[in-house]
């Protein structure tokens, strides 16, 4: 059974239709804090349809079409959108891959360069060994459909869950349900929104201690922080040491600040200093000579800021910008977030994006600069 929304075709309208949506993928558990916070910034639009990981807003007639495809959500937990199409709902893979297909010939897209299709988080990140990304079934899935759409004449072949170029076309399929793809578009503009359902795709070494390494190595790539190679940074909270490995791999110096024990890999690796005190127990001198902080502690929000604050703040310190892992212990705490962020603000650091990533749990990644013009040139 097909269902369109019936979005008017690129170029032959510039005003949404009373049956135009949006889509926008989270985190599982994410998606009524998702709601709340779209809603605050878009009153106009209306609530449609979520499932965990996926929800759907209804978007008001003559809201200029034109802008959706780039808008800016002003959404920390939205980790991709896009214009809805409609969904295909079948029992089988053969007849759910054959009315995705008379979808989107349907829809008359123009100038489509890539497919994404993934599959709506099943679980929180790494819990019951799930982990959010690329699955070899959706990779298969998507090459199916590709030839599909190619060999019928839809399009030309496309590049199928790869990351995409700035401002290039996405044909974008959810598995929602085993029996329910949904399927919609977007125009490429921020990192996440070049990425496959908003996920970078990580490839684990063999050696990782703990997942902490994907949650930095995410971070990393979306925050484009310019660190190079011998710059030192300091991690709070760093045991037993995932995210250091992934500092490390990029030639840079850490200390890692925590009285738990590192795991005993880290301690072989000269470029790794592990200082096993609480952060309130150092001296300010200590940080003198760090260019880069990043603080990743199970407490909550201002608690973290606290430590930060006494850091980044002293006269013998010059910290240039920062990774900051705000937990939300409770979902309620969200609705701080600007408080969080204005803080950081009134420290003198002007450049500051929040984002929850999608390796991080029930927790917001933090990315500050001194300034803007010194992130590093996007790859």
């Amino acid at each position: 059974m097909v269902q369109s929304s019936n979005p008017p075709a690129p170029g032959t309208t510039s005003m949404a239709t009373p049956s135009t949506f949006i889509f926008c993928s989270c985190q599982y558990g994410a998606q009524a804090i998702l709601k709340q916070e779209i809603l605050s910034h878009w009153p106009e639009f209306k609530f449609a349809f979520s499932r965990p990981g996926f929800v759907t807003f209804k978007v008001p007639e003559g809201f200029p079409l034109k802008s959706l495809p780039t808008l800016d959500l002003k959404s920390t937990f939205t980790r991709t959108s896009g214009i809805c199409l409609g969904k295909v709902q079948a029992q089988g893979t053969a007849e759910l891959l054959k009315q995705a297909a008379e979808l989107v010939s349907q829809s008359n897209l123009e100038n489509i360069k890539h497919l994404h299709l993934w599959q709506r988080d099943t679980s929180v990140p790494g819990e019951r060994q799930f982990e959010p990304g690329r699955k070899p079934h959706t990779d298969a899935l998507a090459n199916q459909l590709a030839d599909l759409l190619q060999a019928s004449g839809v399009t030309d072949k496309l590049t199928v869950n790869k990351i995409a170029r700035p401002d290039e076309k996405i044909l974008d399929i959810i598995l929602v349900e085993d029996n329910q793809w949904w399927i919609g578009w977007h125009q490429a503009t921020t990192a996440p929104r070049c990425w496959p359902g908003g996920v970078y795709s990580i490839v684990l070494p063999d050696d990782i201690v703990s997942r902490a390494y994907l949650k930095m190595e995410e971070a990393i790539q979306w925050s484009r922080l310019p660190m190079n190679s011998g710059d030192l940074v300091a991690e709070i909270g760093s045991s037993p040491g995932g995210s250091c490995q992934a500092l490390l791999k990029r030639g840079l110096h850490v200390l890692g600040i925590d009285p738990a024990q590192m795991h005993e890999s880290l301690l072989e690796i000269p470029e790794f200093t592990h200082i096993r005190k609480k952060v309130a127990d150092m001296k300010r001198s200590d940080f003198s000579e760090v260019k880069w902080l990043m603080s990743d502690s199970n407490v909550a929000p201002n608690y973290t800021l606290d430590s930060v604050e006494h850091i980044v703040t002293s006269s013998k310190a010059n910290i240039r910008g920062m990774l900051l892992t705000l937990k939300m212990i409770k979902w309620e705490l969200a609705a701080d977030l600007p408080a969080y962020l204005n803080r950081i603000r009134n420290w003198g650091y002007q450049y500051i994006r929040a984002r929850q990533l999608a390796f991080n749990r029930q927790e917001i990644c933090v990315a500050v600069m001194k300034s803007r013009g010194k992130r590093k040139a996007k790859r």
